[in-house]
């Protein structure tokens, strides 16, 4: 069976992302974008390299929804990027309108799909395309996470002087300056970070891991992280596609879980076909806990100021 997934905004993050889908053979990939000649023409450059690469997935790009129907995943990169100065925000009444518009079309042409937003603010924008589409929990969340845990285990790596594949680490709440790194669960192979890095090192990584997103737009000066962002997509669509059940930080809507409701909050979840699947419950420590609360209580807020539909 050959799947199908749909990549909306052809821009950094969003082609970044279909390039790695396609090279990856795991998905045919649809490219949308209001600017629709930007997408046709990246989508035709990735193919003109799969003779050089290998790779037999195809990639076609526009401003049209309807080559979309019938998509397995869509992953929502549409929007404002974030600028220097500019918080996540900032963004917020301007990219709700734009995924308000983006989740109505999905849901007409693929019904039955799984969305994933990376759109900025991550979490007030999947409330959004959760209103607008009516979809469980388990088919809508945010990429968010595996983002921030990453950046954690590169600093982690870098730090240590050891291989990535070596390092796990877990980041919960909002994805933004509140976040909650979590270097009690940070091992490299099975070591627990506090073991092998004193306190001040590790609240310096966790300080660099909340400001990550910042960092890159400050190098930039125009634009904003895309590598690591389309590789945290890709690697949560491979999750889902390839049924890994595997166990991600994800932007999800709470239902109880670490007594919150009806709340987007970064969790660990398992990933598989049928999307979100299980949410993972940690054992926090009052602090943590504390952390977590500060985090949600920043997330209603933003939700709580989400313009009317």
């Amino acid at each position: 069976m050959r799947y199908k997934v749909t990549v909306v905004g052809a821009g950094n993050v969003g082609a970044t992302t279909a390039q790695r889908i396609a090279e990856a053979e795991l998905a045919d990939v649809v490219m949308v974008d209001v600017a629709a000649d930007l997408a046709t023409g990246k989508a035709l450059d990735m193919m003109e390299a799969a003779p050089i690469l290998g790779f037999n997935s195809l990639i076609t790009g526009g401003g049209d929804y309807a080559p979309t129907a019938g998509s397995h995943v869509c992953v929502v990169t549409a929007g404002l990027a974030r600028k220097p100065g500019m918080s996540r925000d900032d963004l917020l009444n301007k990219n709700t309108e734009i995924i308000k518009g983006v989740t109505e079309q999905l849901v007409q042409y693929s019904p039955d799909t799984i969305i994933i937003m990376v759109t900025n603010p991550l979490d007030a924008m999947c409330e959004v395309a959760r209103r607008v589409s009516g979809f469980p929990r388990e088919r809508i969340f945010g990429m968010a996470g595996v983002l921030d845990a990453a950046r954690m285990r590169w600093f982690i790596a870098e730090e240590l002087k050891v291989s990535v594949e070596d390092v796990d680490a877990f980041v919960l709440g909002g994805h933004g300056d509140t976040m909650v790194p979590l270097p009690r669960y940070a091992t490299v192979n099975g070591v627990p970070l506090p073991q092998l890095l004193p306190a001040d090192k590790i609240e310096a990584i966790n300080d660099r891991t909340r400001n990550g997103g910042a960092e890159i737009v400050n190098y930039y000066k125009q634009g904003s992280a895309y590598y690591a962002p389309s590789a945290a997509s890709y690697e949560m669509v491979a999750a889902i596609l390839k049924d890994k059940k595997k166990i991600l930080p994800c932007a999800v809507l709470l239902q109880g879980e670490y007594g919150f409701d009806d709340l987007f909050i970064g969790v660990p979840c398992r990933l598989g076909i049928g999307g979100m699947e299980q949410v993972v419950e940690l054992k926090l420590t009052t602090e943590e806990k504390a952390a977590l609360q500060k985090s949600a209580e920043a997330v209603r807020s933003l939700v709580d100021s989400l313009p009317k539909q």
